[in-house]
Formats: C-alpha cells, structure tokens, sequence
C-alpha cells in the first residue's frame, strides 16, 4: 500500500506516556502513513518531552492544562485532510482500516463519521459494546455501507472533518464522558449520518491508568446535560428517571447529580430540541440504553 493524504490521525493524552508511545509506534507503521497530531492533555510525566525525542514526525500540541475532549479540537484544527481518525492513547489502528474509511467517506458525501468494531487487547475479543453497534435499531439512509448508528465512539471512529468542525467539534462544557451524543445529535440534525462499519478495526489495550470515579461522576453529568440540551420532555423525563433508579447510590452518583443540576441554568439557556427525525435516532436507543450492559455507570 501507499501513502494515503485523505486521513490523519488526531490522538488525545493525559498522564499515559508509556501507552501512548506504544500507540504512536503503532500508528506510525500504518502503510497509510497517516500524519500524527498529539494533544497532550496537561501531562506531567515526561509525556511531551518524549514525544518530541522519540517521533520528531509527530506533530505535537502541549496543553498546559487537561482540555478533555476539546483537545481533539486543537489537533483538528491543525489539519487540511478531508477525514480525520480519532485514537486514544491505549488504542490504535489496524492496517488499512484508515484506507478503507476514506474510500467509504469519499463514497457517501452525506455519510459522517464511521465507527469501528473494537477488538480488546491482550487477547483479541469483540468489545461487549460491538454487537450493539452490529445490531443497532437506528434506521438510517437506505445507501448506508452498514448498520446506522445514533451516536459513535470518539477513539473508534473517523469524522469527515467538514461536519465536524460545522457542529463546532465537542463541547467544552462536556469536558470528557459521553461528549459524542451531543455532537451525534446536531449531526443528525444537519442531514449527516453515521454508521458502523465492521471492516475497520480497532484495537484497544486498556490502560490501568485512569479515574473510574471521576469518570462515572461525569458521565452521569453529561448524560442528563446532553438529555435535557437536545431531547424532548417526556423522553428526558424517562432517560431522567432510569437513570436515577439504576444508578449506584453512593457519594460519586450524587456528586454527580450535583454537577448536573448546578449546570442547569446553562443547560436550559442553551435548549435546542432536535427537529423529529434525529429524535427518533435517539428514541430508538432508548431500549437498548436501558438493557445494555456496556453502558452502566459503574466504578
């Protein structure tokens, strides 16, 4: 294979050298030869200074602060390729799975973002999230090369950098935590869509190195932000109402619900309904949101 110029790769970073450097060796044997944006997220244990001693071909944005997802903003911004691959820094791409997501980009020009099947590393199994994806409900264009999807996995997928940067890329109110169904949402909106696309994998080695609390407590915060910023009363009432029922009753939940309501001046400020068809993208995740045993707030 040869260089591919469509695509490159923005991966975002925070306190992981060594994952990320196992990632950017990874990523830069690609036979796409994609070029490489890292944002370093604030790191301080030696993250940037490597980067720049070990891959000089790197491109690299050292955030004195932890941007969270707005951090793949910053790397987006820095490109002119029409397709840009989001990538974790436990995470990476398998060969040719770049090539085959532009050619199916290039191929549908209302098509937005493909999301991968994701293997789990060290020993190769379908992340328990793929069969969702497999078997998502959401109806989309009938032209779609695979199944439609109502929201995606950031460090899965490939976004045509034209819509992304027309939704304004993800939310710095957000920060970092489910901040793709936001984005999902006002894609729709705009006439965009997304699918799964089984013939792109990822690979994901999931490093010992994060926050699970910190994570739960914002994810629950997000959910009923981005709940209650795009959906409907009664299905925001409902999605309100399960989650506060199965979610652990324990001090990281109620800090979370804190954070949630003392955001809600901006939230309804901010209030925008999603017009009836990306809504029913939403409603027809609403079942299987509620049996997934991917998606629990859990830590």
């Amino acid at each position: 294979m040869s260089a591919d110029p469509r695509i490159a790769v923005v991966v975002i970073t925070h306190q992981r050298r060594d994952e990320l450097l196992l990632a950017l060796d990874r990523l830069l044997a690609l036979p796409e030869e994609p070029h490489v944006v890292v944002v370093d997220n604030g790191s301080t244990d030696g993250t940037a200074a490597a980067v720049r001693q070990l891959f000089p071909a790197v491109e690299l944005i050292a955030s004195p602060v932890n941007l969270g997802a707005v951090g793949r903003n910053l790397g987006v911004a820095r490109l002119d390729t029409p397709y840009v691959a989001f990538c974790d820094d436990d995470t990476w791409w398998e060969p040719g799975s770049l090539r085959t997501a532009a050619d199916t980009l290039a191929a549908h020009p209302r098509l937005a973002v493909v999301t991968a099947r994701i293997l789990v590393e060290p020993d190769g199994s379908e992340d328990p999230i793929v069969p969702e994806l497999r078997d998502s409900p959401v109806r989309g264009a009938d032209w779609l090369p695979g199944p439609a999807l109502g929201s995606f996995l950031a460090g899965a997928s490939v976004v045509r950098r034209a819509a992304f940067e027309g939704v304004g890329g993800f939310s710095e109110r957000l920060w970092l935590g489910g901040e793709e169904e936001l984005m999902a949402g006002d894609l729709a909106s705009r006439g965009w869509e997304l699918c799964y696309l089984p013939a792109l994998t990822v690979h994901h080695h999931a490093s010992r190195a994060r926050d699970p609390h910190r994570r739960r407590r914002d994810g629950i915060r997000n959910t009923l932000w981005t709940t209650w910023l795009r959906r409907p009363i009664r299905p925001a009432l409902r999605r309100t109402l399960h989650l506060l029922r199965t979610v652990p009753r324990d001090r990281i939940t109620a800090l979370g619900l804190l954070d949630a309501v003392r955001g809600a001046p901006w939230v309804l400020r901010d209030r925008r309904v999603l017009p009836p068809h990306a809504e029913a993208r939403f409603a027809a995740l609403d079942a299987v949101q509620r049996h997934s045993t991917a998606r629990r707030y859990v830590s």
